[in-house]
């Protein structure tokens, strides 16, 4: 079981999540606050394992309210703005859902909470972050990941490539399957990005995405994968 605490000065959106999360029996909601001050108290007295939080209240955020908690519990925030993204993920949020929050959306945030590795929906942020700086991207403007050792290279539109310290292997058992594929041992693509691939030889290729400035040198596995790739994509069209 879940114990979460709803905190929203709108109680509508209280109303709302609460009617949300009854269909989940695996989450109980053990209190709701609407404002900053209130919301403290109650989770001194609760100890909820995981707040539903909303960011712009009167007086203070949700921000502040996290930086008043010493351990604050998991955190999965429930906003109408999506220009706080990167914000919530520095501070380490489970999900970051928008209003109005759908059904399948809630699901799969709930099933973030209770832990494990879930896959990310089309639709979904996902933050990338290096020691120099933090992109918060949407999955489809994400053409390319390449393996670098125990690191994976990712390519994202309008911005330079991540340097990222997560295996490929995991991005891939994340990523939702299509629009990305596999290609060989080092490649990630999605396929919805690939503008053209040029064959070489038989061993040496050439693969242009939309958001990247250059062609990507593909080997012969590769080559037979994304052969595969776009004769599928070529039917479906």
């Amino acid at each position: 079981m879940v114990r979460v605490m709803l905190v929203d000065d709108e109680p509508l959106a209280r109303q709302g999540m609460r009617q949300l999360l009854a269909d989940h029996p695996e989450v109980a909601v053990v209190g709701e606050a609407g404002q900053v001050n209130e919301a403290l108290r109650l989770i001194e007295r609760e100890k909820p394992d995981a707040l539903f939080l909303d960011i712009r209240m009167p007086g203070q955020t949700g921000f502040d309210l996290l930086k008043q908690l010493p351990r604050p519990p998991r955190v999965v925030f429930v906003t109408a703005y999506s220009q706080h993204a990167v914000e919530a993920f520095e501070v380490e949020a489970v999900d970051y859902l928008l209003k109005p929050v759908l059904p399948e959306r809630l699901a799969l945030a709930i099933r973030r909470l209770r832990g494990g590795e879930e896959p990310f929906a089309a639709e979904d942020r996902i933050c990338l972050r290096t020691p120099e700086r933090t992109v918060v991207a949407r999955w489809e403007a994400v053409p390319l990941l390449k393996a670098e050792g125990d690191f994976t290279r990712v390519w994202v539109v309008d911005e330079r490539p991540l340097l990222i310290c997560q295996t490929l292997g995991s991005f891939e058992r994340q990523l939702p399957t299509p629009p990305f594929a596999r290609l060989d041992r080092s490649h990630l693509v999605n396929v919805g990005a690939i503008v053209k691939w040029e064959s070489l030889s038989r061993d040496e290729g050439r693969l242009y995405c939309r958001g990247l400035s250059g062609a990507v040198a593909v080997g012969r596995a590769a080559q037979g994968r994304l052969r595969e790739l776009l004769q599928v994509r070529k039917r479906e069209v």
